[in-house]
């Protein structure tokens, strides 16, 4: 997303979240989820382990400061979630369609289809135009 953030935009990702002093990094966000645990075990962790709730405070606080929501494919569960919360919560929403992609009718919730990160910057620039 360095295409948004050099045309002025304000840009949070897991990655740069996943990141700070003393928390963990990408590498081990990534192998975590990548890990399989039975539901118990899954249900306890999400409840109670700090980093869990680190990572997604960080991340419900920018979904909830956010004037959009870009969905980048392909892209785990984890930023569909994020995308379907911001369709509920009235953000302007859109998906980058990558590569070859699988077809899903739900994503006619967004406003908009881009086929390239210039389409991106530049329907962001026109939702940011007053």
């Amino acid at each position: 997303m360095s295409a948004l953030r050099a045309a002025g935009h304000e840009v949070h990702d897991y990655k740069a979240s996943a990141s700070g002093q003393g928390e963990p990094t990408v590498e081990q966000v990534d192998d975590l989820s990548r890990m399989r645990f039975e539901p118990a075990h899954f249900r306890e962790l999400l409840t109670h382990h700090p980093m869990a709730r680190s990572l997604f405070d960080k991340d419900m606080g920018a979904l909830r400061a956010c004037d959009a929501c870009v969905l980048v494919l392909p892209c785990g569960k984890s930023a569909h979630l994020e995308l379907g919360w911001a369709v509920g919560a009235g953000k302007r929403t859109l998906v980058l369609l990558q590569g070859e992609c699988e077809p899903d009718l739900m994503y006619k919730m967004v406003e908009r289809l881009c086929l390239s990160i210039e389409e991106v910057v530049e329907t962001v620039a026109e939702w940011a135009r007053p």
